[in-house]
């Protein structure tokens, strides 16, 4: 048995608040409303009987005297409730409401004589009337109370969801990179007012995100400058290294330096792209020939296959540069075959090797973490994810069903983008 899914806006602080105000002001109201609808019957009915209850010693003194007896009162009425008779009949005197020729009626009966019981009737049409307008005028108080509490609470809670909300909203903004962004709640800004605690969130989410930005200026800062102040004794020992004599260990040398280059290059790259200020330069491209470009120079056995041939607006430097990184990641981390795939302003590069990392799919590639004993700094995907970003493309990674990594790479679509069947013929390796 599947259990009752509500609705999404049924989970709200709002209508959860409204719910909780609404139940209690109806637990409120009714027991208000029993409370003085038991004490006024009580009085009412009290008085009424007391009334009937003297009205009855009047009758037995008169009955006793052998003197008329005064109107409402007599021996066996009709209409007197059989219980009341009883009560009577048995020697004890009693009172009752009950209805008579469509009226209620207010009965109070005694002994009489030779086994019959004396009787008096007293309208109680009047106190009747009393405890239903009571009855009534409670019922609509309580709707009044209730709906203007209902209001009112609702207007009040509704201004702390609206706070709440503007402080989620900033804090997806800067779960998405956007570390500028700050929620300054006014009331923050006054010492002297009490702090909610909505305030309270507000104010340590801002902290947070001043410590975030912080800290993450500072390890750009620091990349760069590290990345900087190698390129110039990297510049020498490249220089050195071409006169090194030809020889197994130069050879060994020129390839370290030319690694340590590239690892060089990269974080430059990197430190670029975390300042959030790289721009592109647009031009329209042909994915299919570009991609094709692409796995040319990286100098890899390539399958290419063209579904859906599309022109896109877009950088062709670094969209290179992110299918470039993808190609080389494939055929160094993956297995072959390596195919890269366009259809239409989705491109794939899928490979058939163990796939990646479950942190990888799950977070994203984080610079100098590998594992699995693969080889490399986790740089070349890290690039790919940043040139993608500037590109307003939105790169995934997951792993196939029956095996290997696959890189979705989706570029943003322009009104004058235009598809071309490339037809038959024109996927194959490249």
């Amino acid at each position: 048995m599947s259990a009752l899914r509500l609705p999404r806006w049924a989970g709200t602080l709002a209508v959860k608040a409204a719910l909780f105000i609404i139940v209690m002001c109806c637990a409120l109201a009714a027991l208000l409303s029993i409370l003085v609808h038991v004490q006024v019957t009580d009085q009412t009915v009290g008085q009424a009987r007391d009334l009937a209850l003297t009205r009855l010693t009047d009758a037995t003194q008169a009955y006793e005297a052998g003197d008329t007896l005064m109107p409402g009162a007599g021996v066996d009425p009709a209409g007197l409730p059989a219980s009341l008779r009883a009560l009577a009949l048995a020697g004890k005197r009693g009172t009752m409401v009950a209805d008579h020729a469509g009226r209620p009626s207010m009965w109070a009966a005694g002994p009489a004589d030779g086994g019959r019981a004396l009787a008096v009737e007293v309208d109680y049409a009047q106190q009747a009337r009393t405890i239903a307008g009571l009855d009534r005028a409670i019922l609509w108080s309580s709707g009044l109370a209730i709906g203007a509490t209902v209001l009112v609470g609702a207007f009040a809670v509704t201004r702390v969801a609206r706070r709440l909300h503007a402080t989620a909203r900033v804090a997806r903004r800067i779960s998405a990179g956007d570390l500028d962004a700050r929620v300054d709640d006014p009331r923050t800004k006054d010492q002297t007012r009490p702090q909610d605690e909505v305030a309270a969130v507000a104010v340590a989410l801002d902290t947070m995100a001043s410590t975030l930005q912080s800290k993450l200026q500072s390890e750009q800062r620091f990349t760069a400058d590290v990345a900087h102040e190698l390129r110039t004794p990297l510049t020498g020992l490249h220089a050195a290294a071409e006169l090194l004599p030809p020889g197994r260990p130069t050879e060994l040398v020129r390839d370290r330096v030319a690694a340590l280059r590239t690892l060089t290059e990269d974080l430059l790259e990197i430190s670029r792209l975390d300042t959030g200020r790289e721009r592109q330069e647009v031009d329209t491209e042909e994915l299919g020939a570009l991609a094709e470009r692409v796995v040319r120079g990286s100098g890899t056995d390539t399958e290419v296959r063209v579904v859906r041939d599309a022109r896109v607006e877009t950088d062709r430097r670094r969209l290179e540069r992110v299918l470039g990184n993808l190609v080389a990641n494939g055929h160094r981390h993956g297995r072959a075959p390596v195919v890269l795939t366009v259809d239409g302003p989705l491109v794939t590069v899928r490979d058939h090797g163990d796939g990646y990392p479950d942190y990888l799919v799950a977070h994203g590639p984080q610079r100098f973490r590998t594992e699995g004993g693969a080889k490399g700094h986790g740089l070349g995907l890290t690039i790919a994810l940043g040139q993608s970003e500037v590109l307003g493309a939105r790169l995934e990674f997951v792993n196939a069903p029956d095996g290997g990594a696959v890189a979705r790479l989706t570029l943003p679509q322009t009104p004058s983008a235009e598809g071309t069947d490339p037809g038959p013929g024109c996927a194959g390796p490249a």
